[in-house]
């Protein structure tokens, strides 16, 4: 298991320059939900908050199908104009990053998007690049990072 204490607060450090009253944090569902909620509850952050579902927006149906998450799109505030920060729990091709922004647009044209991540892995297929990073890893393909509640309301990060 890795050492989600010292990954978070790196990540909130980071965050707590960044934000503003424009800003608005948007969790990719669902391991980047749980991470945006986790600090938002543990560091008492003051701003709005979204999450959205990116399973419409893939461009990898072939190899992972067409599975929607539990959970779908929910944007109360209004984008137009915000400084979007868009939280995911690990990047690694960078292809879930750009179905999140497609999402967002959906929902009106934001001022900047800029990505924050709990684990980033390498493997870009894309020209995404997080701006925020808890902490980096290098570990095969075949193995992944996953981002889970304890029973205690922390966030436990592993590699499966």
């Amino acid at each position: 298991m890795l050492d989600s204490k010292l990954l978070t607060e790196s990540l909130i450090s980071q965050l707590r320059e960044a934000l503003d009253p424009n800003s608005l944090l948007v969790g990719i569902q669902s391991g980047g939900a749980v991470v945006m909620e986790y600090l938002i509850n543990k560091f008492d952050i003051d701003v709005p908050f979204a999450s959205v579902d990116v399973s419409f927006h893939r461009d990898d149906f072939e190899i992972r199908g067409l599975a929607k998450s539990k959970k779908s799109t929910s944007i109360d505030s209004d984008v137009d104009g915000r400084h979007v920060i868009l939280v995911d729990d690990v990047v690694q091709s960078g292809r879930t990053a750009r179905a999140a922004i497609n999402e967002i647009y959906d929902f009106g044209r934001p001022k900047s998007v800029r990505l924050a991540v709990l684990m980033d892995r390498g493997g870009r297929e894309l020209p995404i690049e997080p701006q925020f990073i808890g902490g980096r890893i290098d570990i095969p393909t075949n193995q992944k990072i996953a981002v889970r509640w304890s029973a205690n309301k922390d966030l436990e990060v592993y590699i499966v």
